[in-house]
């Protein structure tokens, strides 16, 4: 069995131009000496740079490839030569793979003493193994807790250390701040103080995660006006704390009047704080008990907030499904998800309790492109893909997020705009071409384009159009002359470029080309615009040498060069000879700029 739909276009679709050239000489180099397939799954070994070769898996679905990996360390854009390599193999060579079973497989050929004895075996080879044998078991063999079991521990945890690593934090904080450093050690190191708290909430603990919790945030009371001084902001300490204090609380177990002594310290560090515990205050106030709460986990058609819905409504229904889930109580979950407009989370859990047909009829109320992506994906892991697509579709008629929209961003909240719904475009096209929905590969093809323009979607486009490619080519130019800001400037040119419209390509670089964009529309420019070359280059280079920062002439030689091979390619050696001469005058003590100059390659 071959991965469904793999094709050359799909490999170079997921991978760096240069990626895929080293890709393609470690397939033809044999780099990649074993291939396997179990089941729908592939693994590799391929040979790189270090003693032990590398272990490539490839995961696929009818849909096509749906996860890879490489133990290599690459962690750039797409994927590595490795794995890029391997697929080659997988696409090329089909015969060179071996047949294995895969595991369900391999078990049915055996009994269940022999199953025992393997496992045996496996648990002597690797002790430790056992552990994990003895958790599964358990979890498989014995129904799950009811809700009012809770986990306790025959220990108390001691609240010593994190007191003391606490204080450490807030005298290392003042320090920095004393000393004028940006750096905010609360909020970089606090997150990873407060791990152990969540840990133990997640293993349904809160009374040893509340332990913790009021040392730290006791500690940070006690030393936060000196803090406030220099600046320190209660409230981004409290967004640290508060959600974590409140699924502590809603995972806790207490004794008459622990409710009682937590909230007056909550208010208390309140007020030394300057901010507000209002996740952790409702979550005391209503705790399980609610009669409204109780309605709404029975199914019952009530307002939860019969006083106004708080801004911090949705981030405690988030908690509490949290809680929920982890006790095993998904229909609870589900009638507080569906009251509470939860609905990614409401669709996700209908699919794991295998309910599609319940998701196929909600899927209405999906409101933003990102709540669809994450329940298609949910729907094709339990291998549901024709419903999966039809989500996505449906996706891609909504807006990108649920959020609103501010009227000025960041460079980071710039970047972001259009990515959700790139995401989904483009994973919505990657499936429906594996169905051998060409149609709708198209479509979506097209979409993330616009979405995020790139040169590889753009390549795309044209793989999966065939006749349809000139009308759809006018399109998507149109499309990119129409966008004028610096996150389409790298795909302008590039589509521009490899289109022969060197112009274009020449404005689309003008306002916001870094270097290496700069370089690679004068390499194609030098023969049709060799007066911008000349005039460009020479600007580059001539504000780095009269910077006079030595360090940099390297890069200004370079500049000149392409200066130089322009004014060759325009008939006027003449006029780089004489302009060669003004600067080695102008700049004649600065000795190592000198000594670049007088290269052969420049005269």
């Amino acid at each position: 069995m071959s991965i469904p739909y793999l094709s050359e276009s799909t490999i170079r679709h997921h991978a760096t131009s240069q990626s895929c050239q080293r890709g393609e000489d470690y397939y033809r180099r044999g780099a990649v000496v074993d291939v396997c397939q179990r089941g729908n799954q592939f693994q590799a070994t391929v040979e790189g740079n270090e003693v032990e070769p590398y272990c490539v898996q490839i995961a696929f679905d009818a849909g096509g490839i749906i996860r890879v990996s490489c133990t290599c360390s690459y962690d750039f854009e797409g994927w590595c030569k490795h794995i890029i390599a391997t697929a080659l193999v997988c696409l090329r060579q089909p015969e060179r793979i071996n047949q294995r079973p895969s595991l369900n497989q391999l078990l049915d050929q055996l009994n269940l003493v022999q199953i025992q004895r393997l496992l045996q075996a496996l648990v002597e080879d690797q002790p430790t193994l056992i552990n994990r044998i003895d958790h599964l078991v358990r979890q498989m063999a014995q129904p799950k807790p009811p809700s009012t079991v809770k986990i306790k521990r025959q220990t108390a945890v001691d609240p010593k250390p994190y007191r003391y690593q606490a204080q450490r934090l807030m005298r290392e904080t003042l320090r920095y701040w004393e000393e004028g450093e940006e750096y905010d050690p609360i909020d970089n190191e606090l997150p990873n103080l407060l791990a152990p708290a969540q840990a133990y909430t997640e293993q349904g603990d809160g009374n040893s995660a509340l332990v913790i919790l009021e040392a730290i945030t006791q500690v940070s009371a006690e030393d936060w006006e000196e803090i406030a001084d220099y600046g320190g902001d209660g409230d981004s300490l409290i967004e640290l704390l508060d959600p974590i204090w409140a699924e502590a609380i809603l995972s806790a177990e207490f004794q008459s009047g622990e409710q009682r002594d937590i909230q007056v310290n909550l208010e208390d560090w309140q007020d030394r704080l300057g901010g507000c515990f209002e996740l952790s205050a409702a979550a005391l106030r209503q705790g399980w008990d609610d009669p409204l709460l109780v309605a709404v986990l029975q199914g019952e058609c009530v307002n939860l907030w019969d006083d106004g819905r708080p801004d911090y409504a949705n981030q405690l229904v988030q908690v509490r499904l949290r809680v929920l889930e982890r006790q095993g109580r998904q229909e609870e979950y589900l009638n507080l998800a569906h009251a509470e407009g939860q609905v990614q989370e409401y669709l996700t859990m209908l699919i794991q309790l295998g309910r599609i047909a319940d998701v196929m009829a909600a899927c209405r109320q999906l409101t933003c492109a990102k709540q669809a992506l994450e329940v298609a994906k949910a729907l094709r892991g339990q291998g549901a893909l024709t419903e999966a697509l039809a989500i996505a579709q449906q996706g891609l008629t909504l807006p990108e997020a649920e959020c609103w929209q501010p009227r000025w961003y960041t460079i980071d909240q710039f970047e972001t705009l259009g990515f959700g719904r790139y995401q989904l475009a483009d994973w919505t096209s990657e499936l429906a071409e594996g169905l051998g929905n060409q149609s709708v590969a198209l479509s979506s093809r097209i979409e993330a384009f616009k979405a995020r323009p790139s040169f590889r979607d753009y390549q795309k486009v044209e793989a999966l159009a065939g006749e349809h490619w000139s009308t759809l080519k006018s399109e998507l130019l149109q499309n990119l002359h129409q966008r004028d800001n610096w996150s389409v400037a790298e795909a302008k040119v590039a589509v521009f470029l490899h289109e022969g419209l060197i112009d274009n390509a020449i404005t689309a670089v003008e306002p916001y080309g870094s270097r290496q964009i700069v370089q690679q529309v004068m390499e194609a420019a030098i023969p049709h615009r060799p007066e911008w070359v000349i005039k460009k280059a020479r600007r580059r280079a001539e504000e780095i040498m009269d910077r006079g920062k030595s360090e940099a002439y390297q890069e200004a030689v370079n500049w000149l060069r392409k200066a130089r091979e322009a004014y060759l390619q325009n008939g006027q050696q003449t006029e780089w000879q004489c302009y060669r001469a003004q600067l080695m005058t102008s700049h004649a003590r600065k000795y190592k700029l000198m000594g670049l100059l007088k290269q052969r390659d420049l005269e």
